[in-house]
């Protein structure tokens, strides 16, 4: 109960939730905050970023890769507005996250005074939670009520205004313990007609997604669906949910969805949905499963009762955090497999579509070959290593071609926000020290939040960037040529130099121009100990895995 100013109360509320990672581009709004993070240096690292948008996905990331929000601090107006990008992200991710903004006084609130915004207004319809801290006393509550909000149900973000004189006021007021986030139970009667629903189907197929993953979770959900050779799907951006080597797994049902997949989703009698929000990504748009009431037989396991029933009708929804659902599977015997044969003939399947002989489109001579490119790193990175993508059709080549063997190993903003990869890589690189995080971007992509190298420069991070250049918006190039071909406006790019950008920034450089020059850039960017980035000449002809600027130009005049 000792005198303390709001911003000391608030860094200690803080340290009591057990926080040690914060992100945050510093402004004046909340200097009585920095300087109680000076005094908690040795417990909190706080991570200076060069853009808000950055530092919100940093700490969404971070969210993503812990299970714990993460922590992210910007000033008002301007710097709110910048990272509601990350709120966005958060929220359609279901990613525990909390922003704090500083805001303006309270005596100057409503007055349009400078660089103000209304918190609860601003952010209400994309944050859980919104809302401004206008009594230091109250701090400790507020907090703990914002980590209970963010980790609780459907996990997401809360965004908390801090105004200026809130965060000078001196109180004496006492800490509050670390909060604790409720967790549903699976009732015993809904596993027993869960089994009894999957024992009566001829083909399941079970399909993943979603947050509140740990790994023990992931390893006893396998077994069950393994135990029971029930083919899996992962949802988007997902795919580390299962060991890809899993011989249940079957693909990747998301943006860029093979054909084959989808056709099965559609063929199964029963689907068994564990943590996916079943959202447009995943069933291409609703159709592959049909709202409100699917052809298939639905099982719905979510952690928040308010997703039951949202969208679609269940057969059987099953309220239950996914770590409390797989402990509650360890008693629940399995059915006995009569659909061994559908099981085999899907990861046939996916064995066969993940061949990169078999892929639709190559690029021309000259250039690199994603596929390629990928495949080899699927080859031949540590299981352990952790790969990253913005958001762009170069993200597809991963997507088909990448294997995930461990989790947490994959980094991807489901509401497929630009500029995620570089700094999810620098997050994850800082959560995990010891592991290989390699980022993939696209051109338009990386110059969204491209300065956070020099984030990466000034806290020694070494990741490794592998950075796809073809000189457009690439998958609004895609879209624009099946719907307007041949009147390309606003989709080119003139790039700059990125090997001698990257340079600037003190990094390790280099251009790849052919397949067989990427092995051995790839091992100098990795060996030499400092942040990389491989700048990658990418075919503009290549739209995706299966497109081309010719093929839907082709494909555009038999229509017409």
């Amino acid at each position: 109960m000792n005198e303390r100013t709001g911003g000391a109360v608030l860094i200690d509320a803080l340290k009591a939730n057990g926080v040690d990672l914060a992100f945050c581009v510093p402004g004046e709004s909340y200097l009585e905050a920095l300087d109680a993070f000076y005094d908690a240096r040795d417990a909190i690292r706080l991570i200076v970023c060069r853009q808000e948008g950055g530092a919100a996905y940093m700490a969404e990331a971070f969210g993503k890769l812990t299970g714990r929000p993460g922590i992210c601090f910007v000033t008002r107006g301007p710097g709110a507005t910048n990272a509601s990008i990350g709120i966005h992200t958060a929220r359609q991710d279901s990613t525990p996250m909390i922003l704090f903004v500083g805001q303006v006084e309270t005596t100057m609130k409503g007055r349009e005074a400078f660089q103000e915004v209304e918190i609860a207004a601003t952010f209400g319809t994309l944050a859980k939670w919104a809302s401004d801290i206008d009594d230091a006393s109250r701090i400790p509550e507020y907090v703990a009520r914002a980590f209970h909000v963010a980790t609780s149900g459907r996990p997401g973000p809360v965004v908390l205004g801090l105004p200026e004189d809130v965060l000078a006021a001196r109180v004496r007021v006492g800490d509050v313990a670390a909060a604790s986030p409720a967790r549903s139970v699976p009732p015993t009667d809904a596993l027993e007609r869960m089994r009894a629903l999957v024992a009566q189907s001829a083909r399941p197929l079970a399909i993943l997604g979603g947050s509140g993953w740990t790994v023990a979770a992931r390893r006893e959900i396998a077994a069950w669906l393994e135990a029971a050779s029930i083919p899996t799907a992962c949802g988007f951006r997902r795919q580390d949910l299962i060991d890809n080597e899993s011989p249940v797994y079957v693909g990747h049902a998301g943006v860029g969805i093979m054909p084959y997949l989808a056709k099965r989703i559609v063929e199964a009698d029963l689907v068994l949905a564990i943590g996916s929000r079943l959202g447009e990504a995943v069933t291409q748009g609703f159709t592959l499963i049909e709202a409100p009431r699917p052809k298939q037989r639905l099982i719905h396991v979510y952690p928040d009762p308010d997703e039951l029933g949202r969208v679609y009708q269940p057969d059987l929804p099953i309220n239950a955090a996914i770590p409390e659902f797989a402990a509650a599977l360890r008693s629940l015997a399995p059915p006995e497999p009569r659909w061994r044969a559908w099981s085999s003939a899907l990861r046939e399947e996916y064995e066969g579509s993940r061949d990169v002989a078999r892929r639709e489109a190559r690029a021309r001579e000259g250039y690199v070959d994603l596929a390629n490119v990928v495949a080899h790193l699927a080859q031949t990175l540590p299981n352990d290593a952790i790969v990253t993508t913005g958001a762009g059709n170069f993200a597809g080549w991963v997507h088909r071609y990448f294997r995930y063997r461990n989790y947490p190993a994959q980094l991807g903003a489901v509401n497929g926000s630009m500029g995620y990869g570089l700094p999810s890589a620098l997050a994850a690189k800082l959560v995990h020290p010891k592991r290989l995080v390699v980022a993939f971007c696209g051109d338009g992509d990386f110059l969204m939040t491209g300065q956070e190298l020099a984030t990466a420069m000034q806290y020694h991070v070494p990741v490794v960037v592998v950075l796809a250049n073809n000189g457009m918006y690439g998958t609004i190039r895609m879209h624009q040529e099946r719907e307007h071909p041949e009147r390309v406006v606003g989709t080119e790019l003139t790039n700059p130099d990125f090997v001698r950008l990257a340079e600037a920034y003190g990094a390790h450089a280099e251009r790849v121009a052919t397949d067989d020059e990427f092995p051995a850039a790839f091992e100098r960017a990795r060996a030499s100990g400092r942040l990389a980035v491989l700048e990658l000449a990418v075919d503009p002809e290549l739209l995706s895995t299966r497109a081309t600027v010719g093929s839907l130009r082709e494909r555009a005049k038999t229509r017409s």
